[in-house]
Order: structure tokens, then C-alpha cells, then sequence
């Protein structure tokens, strides 16, 4: 049997014009900003008007520690999403926008998966709506200006020294990390060491996506600390007298996509930035309108739950004042079997005794979940390898601690490989059971916070800080700074600061290395290990695949 690649899928798709799509979601055609027949932006005119609306059920998907097998976290959001609305529910899903970077470096695309897709996918995958366009000429705008002040006289008494704000671009480029700037010369400005991120590390990436509108926007855009004078007084962007022209860059950007997935459902797909350097999450003004729209909303948070379900719930849905409803917690056999000690190449032999001891991942999740008073279910990603007695293994788990795990074929299927899942989350909901709070409250020290997340969702015995980072929590309590969330900068792969150590290790100590201050983001960055923030290409990147064919079609991304 010849299966079908994920591009040849969405390719063979009849999309329908994304008028007929707004209107599943009740968004009349006057309210769409249309780029093409197949994508839109949904005005703000008509996102303030959804203001006194009823609000919907949320729904998170998250996902067990990722490992080189993959877990399918989009394409289970996708999958639930068009299960719900083959069910009779009214639903719509909030994703992420893919990020150039990875598309052409390993992981290629980034819009689901198989006959669980959102489409148009190289369009979505690709430039888009230009939003990540927008916030990139907005951060270097900012540099830009940075730079300007300190060659025409640095009034502010700006430290060159102290300068904060590096430059961006949405591209993997290890040669950017580390620059100097302003060479060649008196008329080029003085000299300084600088650097370049990837665009969805950027702070102004994580503004946009917890912005509530162009208002807020702009403040949270002058609240910027681009760096610091010599006696470390910080400087913002509005003294730097930026932020008006950075809001105006990104007036457009902060309206939510409308794109179909399909089965043409309506999604929202807005903001990208990364789950690890910052919060991973997509835009909440996505998902509030959203949750005045439909009755239920499926939304995903990046890597596993310790780190995206934590930040959805301890930064995104604090800030934003929103309270989910129930988690889906994705894993796949193939993972699970990793985490028990199988190396990737024998993947696809049973080893339901691999399962067993790689479920302990699954059950600290499980348990983490629980603490935030959110209930989960798991969903089983299923692969063809995948025999009916690992599968079984995996629901016997969950039961024993309490929920339930649901086979999901939505990849070969699409909605109705995943209705089993998407009837139970709807009686999870509907119960009310949910009671969300909360890890820790604001006005806990910083120092606390960050140990709490380290003892209560990694394992960890303790954190361990050297006497620069003990420092560093003083002066930014000092500072007034105390009451903001802490962002976990970890490795994605491991409940310790290891990436080697799989499953659900205990007992270790988290080193922290270093606290930056997103004032605009209005979180405390805690880098707790070698973070990249601006990657680099593998030695055979994705881009040496993707092209055009005599057809003038893409080829390669997916």
C-alpha cells in the first residue's frame, strides 16, 4: 500500500474560500481581512464587538517529554478539533505559526500532519500573512534606533557596554550569534559586540502574543529594557521613543489568521514564539476570540507539559484570566518505548515491557497536570507499528492513575479516527470537575517560584544558584519585579536540565545560570542550561530538499 506523504495530502485538498469557513464560526465576510481566497485576518473592529459574548470550554493539548520518535502534538490538536465538530460540537482550534527556521533546517513543516492538516500548508509554513515579517522590522527597527541614539550623542548616557537588545532574524544561522557591529569606520558608529536571535525568541514575538490589543501592545512595547546606563539605570524603548513606530510595524500582525483545516474547520493561527526562551503558546488574543466564537476551543502549548503546560497555565492564562477545562495529553508507543530504553532503530518491534517502564514519563506528567486542578485524559497517537497490546499497556497505565487513554488514528483518518477521544473530553468538560489554579501565587519570592517548578513539576531535589543569580533575584525584586511569572529556559527532552535523561528521573539538582528580564513580556527568563537562541542548520538541512518541480509546485517541506 502506497501512503500518501503529508504535502501530497494537503495538496489534493479542496479547500473552500475562507468566507464559507469564517461563516462556520458565525465571522461574517465584512469582518475578514483577506489575503488571497484561502487565508484571512479577523478585524479588531469585530473582535471588540465579541467582547460581551458568552465564552467557551478550553482545552489544552499538551504532550509527554519529546523524543527523536515523535509525539504529533499539532496533529492531535487538529485531529481532536475535527473530531469535536464531527460530533455536532461547535469548535474551533488555536495554533502556532510555524517558524522558518525549523522548516527549512530539521523538523521541516509545522501544520499537523497526514489527513489531520490545516491548510493552505505552504503558505502557512512559509511567509503566510508576513506577521513574523512584522515582528522582525519591529525588534530591528528597535535595534536600529538603539544604535541611532548612542552614534547621535546617547543623551540617555546609554552604556554600550550594557546594551541589551540584539537583532533578530527568522532564519537558523549560527554565524549570527555572535557579532560585532558597527565597523569600518566614524560614520558607521562605534563599535560594540552584538548578536542575532531567531525571530521567535524575540521578546517583542512573546509581546504580541500576550498583547489584549493595539493599546496594550504599544505599552507593553515601551516597557522594553534595551539596557542599561553605567550606574544601571535601565533604558526602555519609549525613551528610545520606538515604540509608536514598532506598534504601527505590527498593527497588522496582531490581528488573528483564519486559516481551514481539512475537513474545513476554522482555525486560528497567530504567533510563534519559542516554548523554551519563552512561553510557546499562541496569541491570546486568538484564543479569547476564539472562546466567544465556538463552544469549544482546542488549543496546544509547546514540548511536554513541563514545559508548555506549565507556561500556559503560569504565564498565559494568568496574564490573560483564562481557566481550561480539561488537558489532552498526547503520547505516542513509539516515544513511550524510548523513554523506556529502546533505541530508535528497534522502534518497531513490541516491547510492551519498553512501554511499561516509558509510561513513568507519562504518569509524572499526569500527576504535574493534577496540581494545576485541570483533569486529563491521554491520547495514544497511533503509528502502524504500533501492536494492540502496547496500546493496552498504555490505557492500563492511565487507568491506574486514575484517567483514561483513547487510541487516536486522526493521521490516516482525520476527525473520525478521534471520536472516541473527542465524546469523553466533552463529558470531562461538560462536568465541571475543573479547578484550575495556579502553581504558585504573584506575590511569592522569585527565588521560590522558580524552586517550586523545579521540585513540584521536574522532580528535582533542589535549585542550585551561584552568588551572581542570587543577586540577580534580589535586584530585580528591588526593581519591582517580584510579582511577574518565571519562564523556564530547559531542555525540552528531559525532566532535568540533562537531554540524555529520559523518563522520569528525581533527585537532581537544577543549575541556574543566568535571569533576563522581558519587562514588556512581563515575565522573569530563567536559563537554566546551554539555551540556543538562535539555531543553527544540521549538516544536511531540509533546504537541500525543498524546491520547485516542472509542475511549479513546492516540493520537499513536508
Amino acid at each position: 500500500m502506497t501512503v500518501k506523504s503529508d504535502i501530497e495530502i494537503a495538496r489534493a485538498a479542496t479547500m473552500k474560500p475562507i468566507t464559507e469557513v469564517a461563516a462556520k464560526a458565525a465571522i461574517p465576510a465584512e469582518a475578514l481581512v483577506p489575503f488571497g481566497t484561502t487565508k484571512a485576518k479577523v478585524s479588531f473592529d469585530y473582535i471588540n464587538s465579541l467582547k460581551d459574548g458568552k465564552g467557551g470550554k478550553l482545552i489544552l493539548v499538551t504532550a509527554i517529554s519529546p523524543t527523536p520518535a515523535g509525539e504529533g502534538k499539532t496533529t492531535t490538536t487538529v485531529g481532536l478539533g475535527d473530531g469535536l465538530n464531527r460530533i455536532g460540537k461547535k469548535t474551533m482550534m488555536c495554533l502556532r505559526e510555524p517558524s522558518l527556521g525549523p522548516c527549512f533546517g530539521i523538523k521541516g513543516g509545522a501544520a499537523g500532519g497526514g489527513y489531520a492538516q490545516v491548510v493552505p500548508m505552504e503558505d502557512i509554513n512559509l511567509h503566510f500573512t508576513g506577521d513574523f515579517h512584522a515582528i522582525t522590522s519591529a525588534h530591528n527597527l528597535l535595534s536600529a534606533m538603539v544604535d541611532n541614539h548612542i552614534y547621535w550623542g546617547n543623551a540617555l548616557g546609554l552604556d554600550s557596554r550594557r546594551v541589551g537588545w540584539r537583532r533578530v532574524l527568522d532564519m537558523n544561522d549560527r554565524a549570527l550569534r555572535s557579532i560585532v557591529n558597527s565597523l569600518g569606520g566614524v560614520t558607521n558608529g562605534f563599535p560594540r559586540q552584538d548578536g542575532f536571535d531567531i525571530t521567535v525568541a524575540s521578546e517583542v514575538m512573546a509581546i504580541l502574543c500576550l498583547s489584549l490589543d493595539l493599546k496594550d501592545l504599544e505599552r507593553r512595547l515601551g516597557n522594553i529594557i534595551v539596557g542599561y546606563t553605567r550606574d544601571k539605570k535601565p533604558i526602555r524603548a519609549r525613551e528610545i521613543k520606538a515604540d509608536g513606530a514598532m506598534t504601527v510595524l505590527l498593527k497588522d500582525a496582531l490581528m488573528p489568521n483564519l486559516v481551514q483545516t481539512l475537513e474545513s474547520n476554522p482555525v486560528f493561527i497567530h504567533g510563534g514564539p519559542f516554548a523554551n526562551i519563552a512561553h510557546g503558546c499562541n496569541s491570546v488574543l486568538a484564543t479569547k476570540t476564539a472562546l466567544k466564537l465556538a463552544d469549544y476551543v482546542v488549543t496546544e502549548a509547546g514540548f511536554g507539559a513541563d514545559l508548555g503546560a506549565e507556561k500556559f497555565f503560569d504565564i498565559k492564562c494568568r496574564k490573560a484570566g483564562l481557566t481550561p477545562d480539561a488537558v489532552v495529553l498526547v503520547a505516542t508507543v513509539r516515544a513511550l518505548k524510548m523513554h523506556g530504553g529502546v533505541a530508535k532503530d528497534a522502534l518497531k518491534d513490541e516491547n510492551v515491557a519498553a512501554v511499561s517502564k516509558g509510561c513513568e514519563n507519562l504518569k509524572r506528567h499526569l500527576e504535574n497536570i493534577a496540581k494545576f486542578g485541570v483533569p486529563a485524559v491521554v491520547g495514544v497517537n497511533r503509528f502502524i507499528s504500533d501492536t494492540d497490546a502496547e496500546i493496552q499497556e498504555v490505557m492500563k497505565v492511565a487507568e491506574s492513575v486514575g484517567t483514561r487513554a483513547f487510541m487516536c488514528n486522526h493521521w490516516a483518518e482525520g476527525g473520525a479516527g478521534t471520536e472516541a477521544l473527542a465524546h469523553h473530553i466533552v463529558e470531562v468538560v461538560d462536568s465541571g470537575k475543573a479547578a484550575f489554579k495556579p502553581l504558585y501565587p504573584d506575590e511569592m519570592s522569585l527565588r521560590d517560584k522558580v524552586k517550586t517548578i523545579a521540585t513540584e513539576i521536574y522532580g528535582a531535589s533542589d535549585i542550585a544558584c551561584d552568588a551572581s543569580v542570587e543577586t540577580a533575584f534580589k535586584d530585580l525584586e528591588a526593581a519591582g519585579f517580584g510579582n511577574l511569572p518565571v519562564c523556564m529556559a530547559k531542555t525540552q527532552y528531559s525532566f532535568s536540565t540533562d537531554p540524555t535523561k529520559r523518563g522520569a528521573p528525581t533527585g537532581h539538582v537544577v543549575p541556574v545560570r543566568e535571569l533576563r528580564l522581558s519587562a514588556g513580556a512581563e515575565f522573569i527568563v530563567v536559563i537554566t542550561g546551554q539555551i540556543m537562541t538562535m539555531p543553527g542548520l544540521p549538516r544536511v538541512p531540509a533546504a537541500e530538499s525543498i524546491k520547485i518541480n516542472a509542475e511549479g509546485q513546492i516540493v520537499g517541506l513536508f
